[in-house]
């Protein structure tokens, strides 16, 4: 099996997500990709065959598949755009159908996913008492401007919005506490922020539920976080720009155009760049 190495959302010729990409005939079993992915190691692995109307599209973290991965999915139209040419690449999920569009203009990769519909709603106060807790925090180090939400783009998050950035470089939790508050909540991860700007956020992701203590550049997030804050009228001008993994060692750019009605696609973009 062909696996490829391609981080997403990357900083030039460092940083960035590692994702594995397997483009195959005929998608394998689901009990093997999820060993691939386990062994891989990496927060996912995108798996993906060519179908009549596009392509079919899994994706599998170390410990379960979960049903869309960001930057996975920019790793995999980087992957496609060096395959097949540039170009728009239908991908039929286990859940929806979304696109992904991908260029190669020389070592430089590029990529921009539309993501599955979005919505958020307010979150529940005692899974928010349940998170602080988990992190050490209290409702004094949250942005009343911008609440703690359930907030989804093609896979469920619980947002926490921070008010200072310091607050966000700290962040530390238990790994085994935290994989069994996602599980119990149904949280594929849980997005920490800081706003910068109206425009311009920090955000960490933490990963436990798929074996993965912090995730460096989470697209499916972004799609999610840009959602909600078209939810909420924030005003985002119509894009914002995400940085992340900053605080890991592993600085990544994600960059999120909110361009259609509320519920309707996020267009998240990046660059991208094979790992050795």
């Amino acid at each position: 099996m062909d696996i490829l190495r391609i981080a997403a959302f990357s900083e030039g010729n460092s940083g960035g997500n590692p994702a594995g990409v397997v483009i195959a005939e005929t998608l394998p079993e689901a009990q093997i990709m999820q060993q691939v992915a386990a062994e891989v190691g990496f927060s996912e692995t995108v798996f993906a065959a060519r179908t009549e109307d596009g392509w079919r599209t899994r994706y599998f973290a170390p410990a379960f598949e979960v049903p869309f991965c960001g930057h996975a999915t920019i790793a995999l139209g980087a992957a496609l755009a060096m395959r097949e040419g540039d170009g728009i690449f239908p991908l039929i999920l286990n859940q929806s159908r979304i696109t992904v569009e991908g260029s190669s203009q020389g070592d430089v990769l590029k990529a921009a996913l539309q993501s599955p519909p979005t919505f958020s709603k307010a979150a529940p106060p005692a899974q928010i008492r349940e998170a602080l807790d988990l992190l050490g925090l209290t409702e004094r180090d949250l942005n009343p401007d911008l609440p703690p939400a359930l907030i989804h783009g093609g896979a469920d998050h619980l947002s926490l919005m921070l008010n200072a950035r310091e607050t966000l470089s700290a962040m530390h939790y238990d790994f085994d506490s935290g994989r069994a508050l996602m599980l119990k909540n149904g949280w594929v991860t849980i997005v920490l922020s800081y706003a910068q700007t109206p425009q311009l956020f920090h955000t960490r992701n933490i990963f436990a539920a798929g074996g993965v203590y912090e995730d460096p550049a989470t697209g499916a997030a972004t799609a999610a976080l840009a959602g909600y804050l078209r939810d909420l009228n924030w005003p985002h001008h119509g894009a914002i720009d995400i940085i992340q993994g900053e605080d890991m060692g592993m600085l990544s750019r994600l960059h999120a155009d909110i361009l259609t009605p509320q519920g309707g696609s996020i267009r998240v973009s990046g660059t991208a760049r094979v790992m050795s």
